[in-house]
């Protein structure tokens, strides 16, 4: 009966429009008080702030402060640059850059909507311009930051580890070698889906700034544009801005209508050294043994601070207030989520609930294939409505023993678990990614689900096959031997 209380009046509350850390957190109430009074609420302080005041999870603001300073240092715009550089000439290589560059920024940010806003800004105006629908260029930038919880380091993998605890032992250094090839597997199935997007013929040079004459080859800009080299099939209107240094006239059938030389790819590489430093710095101190990764994140803060102080210039002291109140604002709903979420999970574990969930669903069927897919199924249902953090604090109490029981290990559930929801980050009707994106590019939501298909059915692929192989989740960190 309690049961029914916690998740009806939850569920009833998301229909009602009301946030999710409030749903589960008047929703737990509601249970507490129907288990034994209001006296029971006095509970409720008590879990709230344990859960909060976890070491582990103190990684969490330091990964998000470190990506917004990031974004403030200009990071993600030199990142961009390296991608075009690298494979932005080719035909449909501004695409391309799309899902290098998130993958890029998503092993430094660890969370999907901060990888859209990151480069969404610079890269959907191009694809636009570039002659990409609108409802294709968002849903693009949607689909390719999610991998930002996968790639490691991944705040839905700190998140899986601390939940899990109770029913089977994983590190997070385990977790975050084991997100790698699934996230190059995912970079490669939204390469795919990308080549298949339709085009018309661009109309414009440029998507971030002209360039002006004589401005920075390498950056397209003299007072703070983005250089993203755009041109049409045939070749023509290529070059760095204005007055860059391609001339565009190659004809060559790339999308930039330029061959990107040496020196182009030399002087962006030097320009992005200190961003891709940023997740060798995190994940090689990690790997190494030695920092945790709770203190990664402090040490990936504080690199980017310095960088974007020191070495870019564009971190003003003035703008430290704001990095620091856009940082602990977007940390606040986190962690409020996150204490929420402990109540409802304290509710669920002291009556069993998960247990006799768990009891059932094994009683449907003994088949192990038919119940990862049963798990699947019911992750791909609830992604689509609440975030990746609620829904592992959720779920994980009930499918992992379930999943475990049938053999599965618990690296290979971790993972599952991360990139299922990962879809959910681009699922209507709360797709945070699909909000982000939309919002940065001025399209109805309505428009962008429809472009959604192709890199949602290339992201279900890569899902089933990390499911029902488990050497992709398992090789490189038994290899490695974490």
């Amino acid at each position: 009966m309690i049961g029914v209380v916690l998740f009806g009046s939850f569920f009833v509350l998301l229909l009602l429009g009301v946030p999710v850390a409030f749903s589960l957190g008047v929703a737990a109430c509601v249970s507490l008080v129907a288990m034994g009074g209001f006296g029971e609420l006095s509970i409720v302080p008590n879990v709230f702030t344990a859960s909060v005041a976890s070491e582990t999870l103190l990684a969490i603001p330091f990964f998000i402060l470190a990506g917004v300073i990031m974004e403030y240092a200009g990071i993600s715009r030199r990142l961009v640059d390296f991608a075009h550089a690298c494979v932005g000439g080719r035909k449909h290589g501004l695409a391309i850059v799309v899902i290098i560059a998130a993958f890029f920024f998503s092993a430094i940010s660890g969370s999907g909507p901060a990888t859209v806003a990151a480069i969404g800004s610079i890269l959907i105006p191009a694809l636009i311009r570039q002659g990409y629908a609108a409802r294709h260029a968002t849903s693009l930038l949607a689909s390719a930051g999610s991998m930002g919880i996968i790639v490691p380091p991944s705040v839905a993998f700190i998140i899986f580890a601390v939940v899990v605890s109770d029913y089977a032992g994983v590190s997070i250094v385990r977790l975050f070698v084991a997100g790698i090839v699934p996230g190059i597997l995912l970079a490669a199935a939204l390469v795919v889906a990308s080549l298949l997007l339709p085009r018309t013929r661009p109309a414009t040079v440029t998507a971030g700034g002209s360039g002006g004459s004589g401005g920075d080859a390498a950056e397209g800009r003299t007072g703070g544009g983005t250089a993203v080299l755009v041109g049409d099939d045939d070749g023509n209107e290529g070059g760095n801005g204005e007055h860059g240094d391609g001339d565009g006239k190659h004809g060559d059938g790339s999308d930039g209508g330029e061959h990107v030389g040496p020196q182009r790819f030399a002087a962006s590489f030097g320009k992005a050294i200190p961003g891709l430093l940023v997740p060798l710095i995190i994940l090689g101190g990690i790997y190494g043994g030695v920092v945790t990764p709770t203190e990664s994140a402090v040490v990936a803060a504080v690199y980017a601070l310095l960088v974007g102080l020191f070495v870019y210039r564009e971190i003003t002291p003035r703008q430290l207030y704001r990095i620091l109140v856009t940082a602990a604002a977007q940390s606040a709903v986190v962690m409020l989520i996150v204490g929420a979420a402990s109540v409802f999970a304290y509710v669920v574990t002291v009556n069993e609930i998960a247990e006799n969930l768990s009891d059932a669903l094994l009683g449907l069927t003994g088949n192990s294939v038919l119940i990862v897919l049963l798990a699947i199924a019911v992750l791909l249902i609830v992604g689509a409505f609440i975030d990746a953090v609620s829904a592992l604090y959720l779920f994980v109490p009930i499918i992992a023993p379930v999943l475990l029981e049938a053999g599965v290990d618990v690296t290979t559930i971790g993972v599952m678990m991360v990139v299922n929801l990962a879809l959910g980050l681009v699922t209507p009707p709360v797709g945070v990614n699909l909000f982000v994106a939309a919002g940065i590019a001025k399209v109805p939501l309505a428009e962008v689900v429809k472009g959604i298909r192709p890199f949602f059915a290339a992201g279900l692929v890569v899902l089933l096959l990390v499911a029902y192989v488990p050497a992709l989740s398992n090789w490189l960190p038994d290899l490695l031997g974490f």
